[in-house]
């Protein structure tokens, strides 16, 4: 028999605010996105140095699932969980970067420390290691968010036994334009796993 899915919780942070389910955590107007991750970061009191060496794109990331995972009303111990992520802009934020430290033939530097983060994926290994993760994930690129194939992804992994979970969503930056939208795909939750619910949540201020 196919397993029922809902969604237990989710996790906007865009327009300068950071919210969980119906809720607003955090919000800050003031200066560029290094400030406001710096900002959220202080706010969530999360200890955890290498958040700033990452890319912005595993920063946004990172800090969604930490407002998701680490809420009292979802945080467990060796949770089974599979990470599915998805955005527009792949690491082109990241490249973009990579590429000025080593277009200049006279001041030729291609950074490690930049280079490693040269792929969107990379987010969910922080993520992953940061909750101690060990279960399959993946990362896809689309237009625009995809409700209807993250959806179908994820109840397929449910289907299989491997995960009792899924963290599933849309997390994107490009210059001045971020968005993260990550939810939990569960057995047991407060609303429905499906298209137009998801499009719903997804479209919420």
């Amino acid at each position: 028999m196919d397993k029922i899915s809902h969604i237990s919780a989710y996790c906007h942070v865009k327009k300068n605010a950071i919210s969980l389910n119906e809720n607003i955590l955090f919000e800050n107007t003031a200066g560029d996105f290094a400030g406001y991750m710096k900002s959220a970061y202080s706010h969530f009191k999360i200890e955890y140095p290498k958040f700033f060496k990452m890319d912005r794109l595993s920063k946004l990331a990172f800090l969604a699932a930490e407002v998701l995972l680490g809420h009292p009303n979802t945080s467990k111990e060796n949770r089974n969980m599979a990470v599915v992520l998805s955005n527009s802009a792949s690491s082109l934020d990241t490249d973009r970067k990579y590429q000025e430290s080593i277009s200049d033939a006279h001041n030729f530097y291609p950074s490690p420390a930049v280079f490693v983060y040269t792929l969107p994926n990379i987010c969910i290994g922080e993520i992953s290691i940061r909750h101690k993760l060990r279960s399959e994930n993946s990362f896809f690129i689309f237009d625009a968010f995809s409700p209807g194939f993250l959806k179908d992804y994820s109840e397929s992994l449910l289907q299989t036994d491997n995960t009792d979970e899924v963290l599933c969503g849309w997390a994107d930056v490009d210059e001045d334009s971020y968005e993260a939208f990550l939810y939990l795909v569960s057995p047991i939750g407060n609303y429905s796993h499906d298209e137009p619910q998801l499009t719903k949540l997804y479209a919420t201020p």
